[in-house]
């Protein structure tokens, strides 16, 4: 009866309100690009709603014509395109299966002792993201489409997943335009060299032969997402540098047999790309200047020659999710602080936007939208900072409002016109709050060098880019200078574990989500070593590395808690791997003993993110509850 009364309470708020809440948000369509349909008449694309009462999500396909307009809901896909996993001819198809290959569990070793519960391993890559290691490995197969031959394993006894793990899918792999070859993304390397490496490489299985080549051999850094053109050109992105996850995000591809890099003198990261049409151009989206555009950049017809981007649009919006061009209209999804992702075509001459899909509408049209202003701030090295500054619905100047400084993760992932269903700037506008989010050092879209600066400086220039921002912003006579709090996850969350020791009075209320308290304690429990090492500068116990022992000694929030004096609320996820539950243990234990008010909100089945709807919610109310109680 409760959830009943819930699920009417969200209807009525749907009907009668008139700015973003926490039950409209978790209303809302989510919509995912899928592709065009083989003859590039219709777009393709999922939805998927929230589904409260049973915690988990219901999805539709949807199908745009673009030659009427028309939306067809609940369609097979089958009836607009062959399966991407089948060879051009359709003569075979890819299939994904998990193969156990290593004994880990102690059923395993001893199948005597079948009510045994344990894990062993020789070597790290024990646990990934929110998933511990069995010794299964997520293998590519080749079948023919009538079963008339044997399957084949193309990684036959080779310990290593295609796709890639934690986050590959489909765009893994591929076929060239002839069936004969299949082109696939994996990272060759077992154990302890697997969690210090990104070097993921491109190889291609040849059908007739059986015989695999590794494509991009001489780059020790990400290579991913391969994609062949209408005319069989290959490209994919790729990243130079052996542990960098964030490098500059290049597209490469092959130029009269030579390895040719696009985008080698662009200052910029690309974030995803696509052929144009007739295979002569490549368009991407990429971050800048607090956004993400789309760009298209025309391929050079000799090795040694080299063309510049040009940019398409330039707006206030993110552009995420290329489908496909189609008659120089290019299929894209966007979004901005205001609204979630949509379908829109783009031309490619004029930048001139249509919007297709229109899922989210007609809740849109009730909510007064809030104000996004883009500020530019000088930093304290005379630098300028492009900073969001979100307004709350019929905001009026002449009234004070509470302020929340808000501190992106990553630490190097763009803080643009994004629309998230947790960190969402709507509906803290909404509840009366003003929204600083700052694109300080280490975030891309504002040249390589500013996005590449915070690596081993994690507690110094952005943590005064944060600092500049805020007090910039409340210099202003409507912020309540007396009611600014400060809100991150992830890298954020050690934002916010960070400022809490050096703030020095600005902010009366923090939240972290997921942040690193102990970097000690996080290298020895975190997975993906190569970040660490990397970002951190390396492991704490090398005493010859100058820039580890400088992060460890000024840079660990551990070391400023004497300087704790501001209640804390502490969001974390029991499967997170990647910054696991003791960081938030430990810094909660710390507030409690100093005798500082905090709250620890505690998420067992959740991730790294809250992924579950009940649990969405009970987050963005123990979110504001918090605010209410100390802002």
């Amino acid at each position: 009866m409760r959830l009943l009364l819930m699920l009417f309470l969200f209807c009525s708020v749907h009907t009668f309100g008139q700015v973003m809440t926490p039950e409209i948000l978790w209303q809302l369509g989510r919509v995912s690009p899928v592709g065009l349909s083989d003859d590039r008449s219709a777009v393709l694309y999922k939805v998927s709603y929230p589904d409260m009462e049973n915690n988990n999500f219901n999805s539709e396909n949807y199908v745009y014509k673009l030659s009427s307009g028309e939306t067809a809901k609940g369609v097979d896909y089958s009836a607009y395109r062959k399966d991407p996993a089948r060879s051009n001819e359709g003569k075979y198809r890819l299939v994904v299966r998990d193969v156990k290959l290593k004994s880990i569990t102690g059923v395993d070793r001893y199948p005597a002792l079948g009510k045994s519960d344990v894990k062993i391993y020789d070597a790290l890559h024990h646990r990934h993201w929110d998933s511990w290691e069995d010794g299964s490995y997520s293998h590519l197969f080749i079948e023919t489409t009538d079963g008339s031959a044997e399957t084949i394993d193309i990684l036959k006894d080779e310990p290593y997943d295609v796709p890639t793990k934690p986050f590959g899918g489909s765009e893994d792999y591929t076929w060239n335009p002839d069936g004969t070859e299949v082109v696939y993304v994996c990272k060759k390397l077992f154990g302890t060299d697997y969690v210090n490496s990104t070097n993921t490489d491109l190889y291609a299985y040849d059908l007739s032969t059986g015989i695999t080549k590794n494509l991009t051999e001489d780059n020790p850094g990400y290579d991913t997402h391969p994609v062949f053109s209408s005319t069989g050109q290959l490209a994919w992105l790729s990243m130079a540098r052996d542990g960098y996850e964030s490098d500059k995000n290049d597209i490469k591809t092959i130029i009269d047999g030579e390895t040719v890099n696009l985008t080698k003198d662009w200052d910029g990261s690309v974030s995803e790309f696509i052929f144009g049409q007739d295979g002569k151009s490549v368009l991407f989206a990429a971050a800048t200047g607090g956004t993400t555009q789309l760009f298209v950049l025309d391929i050079p017809r000799k090795a040694d020659k080299s063309n510049r981007p040009k940019m398409i649009t330039d707006g206030q919006w993110d552009i995420s999710g290329l489908v496909g061009e189609v008659d120089k209209k290019v299929i894209v999804g966007r979004m901005d602080m205001n609204h979630a992702k949509e379908i829109f075509s783009i031309d490619v001459d004029s930048g001139e936007m249509v919007q297709l899909s229109h899922v989210n509408d007609e809740i849109y049209a009730n909510i007064k939208m809030s104000k996004v202003d883009l500020r530019k701030v000088t930093t304290s090295d005379g630098k300028t900072m492009v900073t969001w500054v979100i307004y709350p619905p019929d905001f009026d100047p002449e009234k004070k409002y509470p302020t929340l400084l808000y501190t992106q993760g990553g630490p190097q992932s763009a803080l643009s016109q994004f629309y998230s269903f947790r960190w969402n700037f709507q509906v803290m506008a909404a509840k009366g709050y003003i929204i600083v989010a700052p694109n300080r050092r280490g975030m891309p879209g504002h040249g390589v060098a500013w996005n590449e600066q915070i690596s081993k400086d994690w507690g110094g220039l952005n943590m005064q880019d944060y600092l500049s921002a805020i007090d910039h912003v409340s210099m202003e006579r409507f912020v309540d200078k007396d009611r600014i709090g400060c809100v991150g996850a992830s890298y954020g969350g050690y934002s916010v574990f960070y400022l809490a020791g050096i703030h020095e009075g600005r902010f009366k209320s923090f939240i972290s989500h997921d942040g690193i308290f102990n970097l000690k304690s996080m290298y020895g429990n975190t997975e993906e070593l190569f970040f660490a090492n990397w970002d951190m500068g390396g492991p704490y116990w090398d005493k010859s590395n100058a820039a580890a022992q400088k992060t460890y000694r000024e840079f660990d929030p551990i070391n400023k808690v004497d300087k704790w004096n501001t209640p804390i609320l502490i969001f974390q996820g029991g499967k997170d791997y990647r910054v696991p539950e003791g960081q938030a243990f430990e810094a909660f234990t710390a507030a409690q003993q100093r005798g500082i008010k905090s709250r620890l909100v505690y998420f067992p089945e959740e991730n790294h993110w809250v992924l579950k709807p009940q649990n969405g919610l009970v987050w963005q109310y123990e979110f504001f509850r918090w605010l209410e109680e100390t802002l």
